[in-house]
């Protein structure tokens, strides 16, 4: 979209404030995104440096879909990612006759399955997108796919847990933050700047340095 001021915020989807309820955490979020309107040099992208405060809930989810921590069996990406959305496929129809139908997943062309199975194979041929509009919505499709389905199963959740769950524990997961390594190491400055979008600061760090939650 190219806006003149943007400021990036690390928070999970639909919280673009962090934490609800957190009044002066919230304030502190609103007034990072003014001070940008003093630059008088533009555009605009900066990071906001502060992670949102954790959720505390001492129900721990149940998760009946159990993700493989490890590539097992065939070494394809599409394989493995078809295999485990094929999987999630029974929890999210579950899922979305519990809502009448209504269901985040859709502003892709193309299904989840389709494009996860396209994005499996350019992993696999190890070439990066040059569709970005595709690559972003169709990204956006399979995490909300994920989200419907893995929040349709027996257990109580909150956001943190099903993103841990996501980031950590699923092949899509791996695969996203594959593709996030890739496109940093690009020369292309606009690849660069699609990596941003595509995964949160604290699954990337923490995929980086998996002490880093220890250490906090």
């Amino acid at each position: 979209m190219q806006p003149p001021r943007a400021l990036w915020v690390p928070f999970p989807l639909g919280r673009p404030l962090g934490k609800p309820g957190d009044a002066p955490f919230q304030q502190g979020v609103i007034q990072a995104a003014l001070d940008l309107l003093h630059r008088h040099v533009g555009p605009v992208l900066e990071d906001y440096p502060h992670d949102a405060p954790t959720i505390d809930d001492e129900t721990p989810a149940a998760c009946p879909v159990s993700f493989a921590t490890e590539n097992s069996g065939p070494a394809s990406w599409k394989t493995r990612l078809t295999r485990e959305i094929g999987e999630l496929a029974s929890w999210y129809e579950l899922g979305r006759r519990r809502r009448s139908g209504r269901s985040l997943v859709g502003i892709a062309d193309a299904s989840p399955q389709q494009n996860i199975q396209l994005l499996g194979e350019q992993l696999d041929n190890e070439t990066l997108p040059t569709d970005f509009v595709w690559l972003k919505r169709a990204i956006e499709d399979i995490k909300a796919y994920y989200f419907e389905a893995m929040t349709a199963q027996p257990g109580e959740y909150d956001s943190e847990t099903i993103q841990k769950q996501f980031w950590r524990e699923t092949q899509f997961g791996a695969a996203v933050l594959s593709l996030y390594r890739q496109l940093q190491h690009s020369d292309d400055d606009r690849q660069k700047m699609i990596a941003r979008i595509l995964a949160p600061r604290e699954a990337i760090e923490t995929a980086t340095d998996p002490e880093r939650e220890n250490r906090s």
